[in-house]
């Protein structure tokens, strides 16, 4: 194997979903420099389906109290559907990395308290300083959304890259009502998910979590 494929490879190892974050913010010119990057993420016809709002600093703030606090009030908004329902051997993964993730912070599954808590954590970015909405603009449809999921790939390994650690968070698209009043988001920008980013916490249980991954054979259809 050659040097730039060790070296891939091993960006691509690092990147994980991480659920802790030191406070201090990403320099200006390295976000810069890893959207930039994203940018290069191939798309249907070079359409380039995406929009990005990035927030950061005081914006952030005001959305790390507003969302929980509409979550519990249950005023939830969604572009797409979503019921987080699956069968067969992708519940079981489903389950495998909930457990996983339980697991490294020490929840057993009767403390539901503490599991809703470990949840809401959504909704305040991990304590991320950096957050990256995600839109797909109309009237774009499932293979676009397909583009905009290899960005946010390209995305989340130019932050491991960077020594960045990242979370794709679906459950940063159920109030979109809220962001679009917010960010003064239009109308025509349908929020697929949200990634928190920033420096990770070394110390935090949650981001010794590893989760389990399929054999190659498992998905891989070799025909000769």
């Amino acid at each position: 194997m050659s040097d730039h494929a060790q070296a891939f490879s091993a960006v691509v190892a690092q990147r994980r979903s991480l659920r802790a974050f030191l406070p201090e913010p990403v320099a200006p010119e390295t976000l810069r420099a890893i959207f930039e990057d994203a940018a290069r993420a191939p798309s249907n016809c070079n359409t380039q389906p995406w929009v990005v709002h990035l927030v950061s600093g005081e914006t952030l703030e005001r959305l790390r109290q507003k969302l929980p606090a509409d979550f519990m009030a249950g005023r939830m908004s969604m572009d797409f559907p979503y019921d987080g329902k699956y069968e067969g051997v992708y519940k079981e993964r489903q389950y495998g990395a909930a457990q996983a993730l339980y697991d490294a912070m020490d929840i057993p599954r009767e403390e539901k308290a503490r599991r809703h808590e470990a949840f809401m954590r959504n909704f305040t970015f991990f304590d991320a300083p950096h957050v990256a909405f995600l839109f797909l603009p109309e009237p774009f449809g499932l293979r676009e959304a397909a583009d905009l999921g290899m960005f946010a790939q390209t995305l989340m390994l130019s932050m491991s890259a960077h020594g960045l650690g990242s979370c794709p968070q679906t459950a940063l698209s159920f109030q979109v009502d809220l962001l679009r009043e917010e960010l003064g988001v239009q109308p025509e920008h349908k929020l697929l998910f949200g990634i928190s980013f920033g420096h990770p916490d070394p110390d935090a249980p949650a981001n010794q979590c590893v989760t389990k991954r399929a054999a190659l054979d498992d998905f891989v259809i070799f025909h000769h």
